[in-house]
């Protein structure tokens, strides 16, 4: 599977932008919907004539007891979500893990922490073992793992980090609804960190937490005016788990996920826009919706930390059915 490349001639006359006004971007989520798929496909076959998809692996090493107190979070410590404290330091166990990811077709390996900021010791010398190793396997590596210091992400660029992701959740005035233990100011603080040493940035957002479409312009202004933009973008949509402060809220429409998708699109031509959790909840129809307004990537496998995600042949028969190009050959033999 070939990644997009964004030198590629075919994108140059694409303009990157950095000034986006939150009028403008607010605009842009409230234009009729066939509107706003035209203006989002215009950039998207410029970006990806071929419809490239990214299918990315996500496996979480550290699960549960987390110091936030996210109100999304299952694995939250604040919340009484029946999600266990595991720890998973096996190094040999996660590359196994790994080298199954990429025989089933993923591109990148994901590994999630659940701390408030990472380690020192054992625990992130096992982290950095990880990342060493799926890099060795081909695949690329990303972790999110919280804040972390100057010389943690200069130590995670030197085994080969390609990513770190660190979500932003929700705009800077909604934010305090949903975190209070962690600021805005500390998130983006941990994104220059990871910008300044080299290592690519991941970071998006969840909508259907409540916030307005104002806030979710709020966000999209936040990540579009950041030079360079995050080169990848995951659009989450809430899915309410039993236990957290959020189990009782309606699920998001699916159009508006569309919406996320397509604007992020037009904001950010060449980051990738990874579509990530809700997408069980989101059905087929939708998420091809998604994918033809600028989604370029998938979490690929049967679960999402703590959430779950549709299964491989599902996921398979919906790339499929929108025409994606896969070799599977490659990845079933």
């Amino acid at each position: 599977m070939t990644l997009i490349n964004s030198t590629n001639q075919i994108s140059q006359d694409i303009k990157l932008r950095f000034d986006w006004t939150l009028v403008e971007i607010q605009e842009l989520l409230e234009k009729p919907l066939f509107n706003l798929l035209w203006e989002a496909q215009v950039i998207h076959r410029k970006v990806n004539p071929e419809y490239n998809v990214q299918l990315a692996s996500l496996l979480s090493v550290k699960t549960g007891g987390c110091e936030e107190d996210c109100a999304y979070c299952s694995q939250s410590i604040h919340n009484s979500s029946d999600v266990t404290n595991q720890i998973d330091y096996d190094v040999k166990g996660v590359l196994n893990r790994a080298k199954a990811a990429k025989q089933a077709g993923a591109d990148r390996f994901c590994m999630g922490w659940a701390w408030r900021e990472i380690r020192d010791g054992k625990p992130f010398d096992s982290m950095l073992e990880m990342v060493r190793g799926v890099r060795s396997l081909g695949l690329e590596a990303c972790v999110t793992g919280g804040m972390l210091t100057d010389k943690q992400a200069l130590r995670l660029a030197e085994a080969g980090l390609n990513a770190y992701n660190h979500n932003l959740d929700t705009s800077p005035e909604y934010y305090e609804n949903i975190i209070s233990t962690r600021t805005y100011q500390e998130r983006l603080e941990t994104l220059n960190k990871v910008r300044n040493a080299g290592i690519t940035v991941c970071c998006g957002g969840i909508i259907g937490m409540g916030e307005t479409i104002k806030d979710r312009a709020s966000l999209l202004k936040v990540l579009a005016t950041m030079n360079p933009h995050p080169e990848s973008v995951p659009i989450n949509a809430l899915v309410p788990v039993e236990g957290t402060p959020l189990e009782n809220i309606q699920e998001v429409d699916s159009l508006e996920m569309v919406r996320m998708v397509a604007t992020a699109r037009i904001l950010m031509p060449k980051s990738r826009v990874r579509l990530s959790a809700g997408r069980e909840q989101l059905g087929k129809e939708s998420q091809i919706l998604c994918l033809l307004a600028g989604a370029d990537s998938i979490f690929y496998g049967d679960s999402l930390l703590t959430t779950s995600n549709p299964s491989v042949q599902s996921d398979r028969d919906l790339l499929s059915s929108a025409g994606v190009s896969v070799n599977w050959d490659l990845y079933d033999s």
